[in-house]
């Protein structure tokens, strides 16, 4: 999706000394310079994915560059064009600027303005790349469907899914809070011959003992003070369709020995009777922690997790699926929009560091809500506030915290680049690696994988 290539500019001169001088003038800077001698041999090229700049001098034989100007305007009006100017073409160039010309240098100039400047119009066209992907990703997601991801993991789960979607097994999903178990769960049922019946969900967790039975099971009038009607339990409310338990290791052990009896034989029976009824149904169970580890199963019993485990689908993370968040993030930052009757915002660099470099510990559940506060525009705040966890910190220990933050939010957006990032923390290159090691910075991780070809 992204490219560690440096980024290219378009240099337009028909003066073939100049040309060479500005062109290695560029090229020492880090740029990819591209010489053309004149307009037309650089409009054979340009077109709105060109993700670079263009210089062009304004004095050119046929195509002038104030007439090349226009026309690459037409072309992408958001492709930065930087004029370079005499003395007496100055007026015709700021009036280029006020139709949108990025820059002009007046001749002569220094070879650090033009870099300067250079370097300005491509962080502006690195923005708007950027922002246009996003909603060419959020395009995307909307054909992917639910389950979006184009990390191999991901991959594999969705040919899982449609693999066993048909298969009468019951199915247990693992997954960190926030992961997507639920997705996954109701893929499995949308996908199934069952998709024409009912999906049931119950977090586990959510409801105390002396109520999660009835609700599971239903009772009939008189099963217990207050029970003055007949309820049908979720079980048999799902009958033909699905059941998803979310939080299944939080069931209480009374639960999970009924439960097992359910699974084995498909048939419930409600509290305040000894009639069994049979149900067809299929049963997905969440978890956060791993149950085949007796350590963390704790108090679920063992016998029910054999049974759930006929199948077991592993939901990953989204720190180990950082390819995935760009396009997660502009599918949820397009539903958000949509919801809240707000135009797509502009992205600018502190959330494309956040997204590059947060760990997302409450994974897509914690990015879908940070995509809605970036619709609403209130995530500005959050972006240049200290972490929490440094509240309790020293003023050394948060100095030490917020250099590392900067560090990676420079490799982040120069995609780990050393003489880049180093160029824009403005620190000797022997510091730079020496802060590395201090703070355990990976500098390759911040290096894009090559584009597929």
């Amino acid at each position: 999706m992204s490219s560690d290539r440096p980024v290219p500019v378009a240099f337009v001169d028909d003066d073939a000394a100049l040309r060479g001088a500005n062109v290695q003038t560029l090229e020492l800077a880090g740029f990819d310079g591209r010489p053309f001698d004149s307009a037309r041999a650089a409009l054979e090229v340009l077109d709105e994915n060109f993700t670079g700049v263009v210089v062009t001098d304004v004095r050119m034989p046929q195509i002038d560059g104030l007439q090349l100007f226009r026309r690459i305007k037409a072309i992408d009006p958001d492709l930065p064009v930087i004029l370079i100017s005499g003395h007496g073409d100055i007026d015709m160039a700021v009036d280029a600027m006020h139709d949108g010309a990025y820059d002009f240098l007046a001749k002569p100039f220094a070879a650090e303005r033009l870099v300067e400047s250079v370097r300005r119009a491509a962080e502006k066209r690195s923005l708007v790349m950027a922002n246009r992907k996003l909603r060419e990703l959020a395009a995307q997601s909307a054909a992917d469907g639910p389950l979006i991801g184009q990390a191999p993991a991901i991959v594999r789960l969705r040919e899982t899914l449609r693999h066993i979607a048909d298969a009468d097994v019951d199915v247990l999903v693992v997954g960190e809070t926030g992961s997507g178990k639920e997705v996954v769960a109701r893929l499995l049922h949308d996908w199934s011959k069952r998709a024409a019946k009912r999906f049931v969900a119950l977090n586990c967790g959510a409801l105390p003992e002396t109520v999660i039975e009835s609700e599971l099971f239903g009772h009939e009038p008189g099963a217990f003070t207050g029970a003055q009607g007949r309820r049908i339990g979720l079980i048999e409310h799902a009958d033909g369709g699905t059941l998803f338990l979310d939080e299944i290791e939080s069931m209480p052990p009374a639960t999970q020995v009924k439960l097992l009896r359910v699974l084995e034989q498909r048939t419930i029976t409600p509290l305040g009777t000894n009639a069994s009824r049979a149900v067809d149904l299929r049963v997905v169970a969440a978890a956060k922690v791993d149950l085949g580890a007796p350590a963390q199963r704790e108090h679920f019993r063992e016998d029910l997790f054999y049974r759930l485990n006929v199948v077991t689908l592993r939901v990953p993370p989204l720190r180990e699926r950082r390819e995935d968040v760009p396009l997660l993030f502009a599918h949820f930052l397009a539903q958000a929009t949509q919801r809240f009757g707000r135009p797509m915002p502009e992205i600018g660099n502190p959330v494309r560091a956040r997204l590059n470099t947060h760990d997302w510990p409450g994974n897509v559940r914690e990015l879908s809500h940070f995509a809605e506060r970036i619709a609403l525009g209130v995530a500005e705040m959050e972006l240049r506030q200290p972490d929490a966890a440094d509240s309790d910190a020293t003023l050394p220990q948060r100095i030490e915290r917020y250099e590392a933050q900067l560090i990676r939010e420079a490799l982040a957006f120069n995609k780990g680049d050393v003489q880049r990032t180093i160029e824009a923390l403005g620190i000797p290159r022997k510091t730079f690696y020496d802060k590395l090691n201090r703070h355990g910075i990976d500098r390759a991780s911040f290096v894009p994988a090559p584009a597929d070809s």
